[in-house]
């Protein structure tokens, strides 16, 4: 499944013009000054040069030499190395010679997504403290320019390697940087986040080609975007009419001063384009242009915060988001890395029991289901959200849950990284109790009794329940159900989601049901 790194079209031109004569070693785009290598693993350094050029590669101690193929790709390995958080020098020497300076070794994660992954530290809860707070050196980011591509790219635009100073912090990926603090500061080694994530998108932008094609039940992402790409000439043109009106009737409404125009806005959003060739929304698009040219950098782990765009198809999820993981671990080679995601916020009104209130319930649940993959783990921010903001600006306690499981689960601290999970429901009397995993210092309800439970019986009608916490058990009843055989919790968009473990970390939401 791994991709085939093709060269870069462009400079492959060049070369057949000059006859190759003079083509200089280059590098794939994460080897920068300030670079963060990955510890404890055979560390991949690659790049170009002319075909059959000699390539010699030297960093701490350790010199290795390799050849070019005929498409001009060389790649060496070097033997895994400790920590270190002093800068050395990583130099390249072909034709020319590359020094790369400030070079150390530390932990480095991939950190991938949507919007909530994107969300910049400038834009979360008390963002000016902790950007005038950033004053960690080692603890360093790059970020990979938004890039679509029909097939899988070799090379891509990125930022270079920024320290966590207050001059560069504000622009990093929140989760991420509040994630990475965490572990920098328990472990004391340099940590690097790779931040490729682009807003609004789908989990198949970011699937290979391979992982696309390996299943047959896949083939409908495909069949849908080639309809949306036949559509969108006629899609286009009624757009275009469709936003001359729009510009000039809130033109107007401006006129009218600020809260009227917001109330107008809100009730009538700026029409949205239709999609097409080049989109975000390409099926592979972002592995190809975003991960595919990372490949093999080595990782400690990967964090993913998504789901937002697949909310309305959230049957597909589960599948997707499988497949996406297992290729994404196949192309990199470096067994089943450490996996991790946030299980989606608390976002929109809480609904009276309609499918189109519970989208993001069943969306969590998709994801919940692929902890059935090795090595992954989840963080809810079911309680962290604003049900009126798609982007809750708390990304600390995201980036603080995601670390625990870091560091429990890959340096031995003894801490919990989960809260109560849905083991069964059993019939006592009129009631179901609730039994979890996950829940040895017992259950807690925040501030008020456990709010957004519901019981249905054999007529499959939920009705608001009631809930009481018995040791590590929850005992739930409704006057309306005499007969319970289904129980849900934190079952909508958007609950009020208060039952939570001893340890401070809540439950997640379930169904007893698979109705």
């Amino acid at each position: 499944m791994r991709s085939r790194l093709r060269f870069p079209f462009v400079i492959l031109t060049l070369l057949l013009a000059t006859g190759g004569l003079h083509a200089e070693v280059t590098l794939a785009p994460l080897f920068t000054d300030g670079a963060v290598l990955q510890r404890d693993k055979p560390l991949s350094i690659w790049g170009w040069a002319e075909a059959g050029e000699k390539v010699a590669v030297a960093f701490a101690g350790q010199k290795r030499e390799a050849t070019p193929g005929p498409d001009g790709r060389w790649l060496v390995l070097l033997e895994p190395l400790p920590a270190n958080p002093l800068g050395a020098e990583l130099i390249v020497a072909g034709r020319n010679t590359l020094t790369l300076r400030d070079v150390v070794v530390g932990e480095v994660w991939l950190c991938s997504g949507q919007s909530n992954m994107e969300w910049p530290v400038s834009r979360a809860t008390d963002a000016a403290t902790e950007i005038a707070t950033a004053i960690f050196p080692l603890l360093r980011h790059v970020r990979i320019e938004h890039t679509v591509a029909t097939t899988p790219a070799d090379t891509v635009k990125t930022g270079g390697w920024l320290p966590a100073t207050p001059q560069n912090v504000g622009a990093f990926t929140a989760v991420g940087y509040f994630f990475a603090r965490d572990l920098h500061q328990k472990l004391g080694v340099p940590i690097g986040i790779v931040h490729s994530s682009w807003g609004g998108t789908p989990v198949e932008s970011w699937m290979s080609p391979a992982a696309l094609a390996g299943d047959p039940a896949f083939a409908v992402v495909g069949e849908r975007w080639t309809k949306n790409l036949a559509d969108y000439s006629a899609n286009k043109t009624a757009y275009d009419s469709a936003f001359a009106v729009w510009q000039t009737t809130e033109a107007a409404e401006k006129n009218k001063g600020a809260p009227a125009h917001a109330a107008w806005l809100k009730k009538n959003p700026r029409p949205r384009a239709p999609r097409g060739s080049g989109d975000p929304w390409t099926p592979a698009g972002l592995f190809n242009g975003m991960i595919n040219p990372l490949l093999p950098y080595a990782l400690r782990g990967a964090l993913w915060y998504q789901g937002e765009s697949n909310a309305e198809r959230a049957a597909e999820y589960h599948p997707l988001f499988t497949a996406m993981i297992t290729a994404w671990r196949a192309h990199f080679g470096q067994g089943d890395f450490p996996f991790y995601w946030v299980s989606l916020a608390n976002y929109g009104v809480p609904s009276d029991g309609g499918e189109r209130g519970r989208t993001y319930a069943f969306l969590r649940e998709a994801q919940t289901k692929t902890l059935a993959l090795p090595n992954t783990g989840q963080a809810l921010a079911i309680d962290l959200g604003d049900p009126k903001d798609i982007h809750p600006t708390n990304k600390q306690d995201v980036g603080r849950r995601l670390a625990r499981l870091a560091k429990s689960r890959i340096h031995g601290f003894v801490i919990d990284d989960t809260g109560p999970t849905f083991a069964s429901a059993t019939r006592a009397g009129k009631a179901l109790r609730v039994h979890f995993t996950h829940a040895a210092n017992g259950l807690v309800a925040h501030e008020k009794p456990v709010q957004s439970l519901e019981l249905a019986g054999a007529d499959r009608v939920f009705h608001p329940a009631e809930g009481r916490i018995e040791r590590d058990t929850l005992l739930v009843t409704s006057p309306a159900v005499r007969e319970p055989v289904a129980v849900r919790y934190a079952w909508f968009n958007a609950p009020e989601a208060n039952l939570y473990s001893g340890s401070g970390l809540p439950a997640v939401p379930f169904r007893s049901d698979a109705w």
